[in-house]
Formats: structure tokens, C-alpha cells, sequence
């Protein structure tokens, strides 16, 4: 049985085709948003943990798909002491939906 590697860190790249969001989009909510705070390197090249793909998933659930301002995404953030939690169900939710679409279309 082999073992799947997870990678630490994704490229801005990567993460904007996991999410489907275009790069300009994550580098505005860079700034927009106190909670995305990606590692860089010297050149200044953004890399993204486990946990910045987390709030990017969770500030594109509360805007696009809630229909929340960027103000009000930013305040249910910093006022929801649950927002991990929220983050961790979005995340396995959508891998659910993810495997139930696939197992569709394989019927």
C-alpha cells in the first residue's frame, strides 16, 4: 500500500486551482484579511500552509458563497471564536462533495 505525500507549503498557483480563485484574488484578500499571512521566501515567492488554504476556503465560503462584504467576512472572522472549527468542517464538506461527485460519475 503507498502512502500519499502531502506537501507543507502549496505555491499561490497551486492554491488558486485548488480553490478555483484567480491569483489577483488571494494577493487582494492578502491584504484584505489580517488571518492570511503566507510564509515568504527571500524573493518574496508566497507559501502556503494547510491553514492559509484553510482561511482562503473559508473567506471564499463567507464571500461567494454567503454573500458577505469583505467588512463583514472580516468581522465574523474576528468575532467567531469558532472560526477554526468552521474552517475544518468547510474543508472536509467539500472533500465529501468532492468523492460523492466522483463516485457519481463513475456510476
Amino acid at each position: 500500500m503507498t502512502e500519499q505525500i502531502t506537501k507543507t507549503y502549496h505555491t499561490i498557483g497551486e492554491v488558486s486551482k485548488m480553490i478555483e480563485i484567480p491569483i489577483s484574488v488571494i494577493r487582494y484578500w492578502e491584504k484584505e484579511f489580517d488571518i492570511l499571512k503566507p510564509e515568504k521566501t527571500e524573493k518574496g515567492t508566497r507559501k502556503f500552509s494547510q491553514k492559509d488554504i484553510q482561511n482562503l476556503q473559508l473567506i471564499h465560503h463567507l464571500l461567494k458563497e454567503k454573500g458577505f462584504t469583505i467588512q463583514g467576512a472580516n468581522d465574523k472572522i474576528n468575532n467567531d471564536s469558532d472560526t477554526d472549527k468552521h474552517a475544518e468542517i468547510l474543508d472536509s464538506l467539500k472533500r465529501v462533495r468532492d468523492f460523492l461527485a466522483e463516485l457519481s460519475k463513475n456510476l
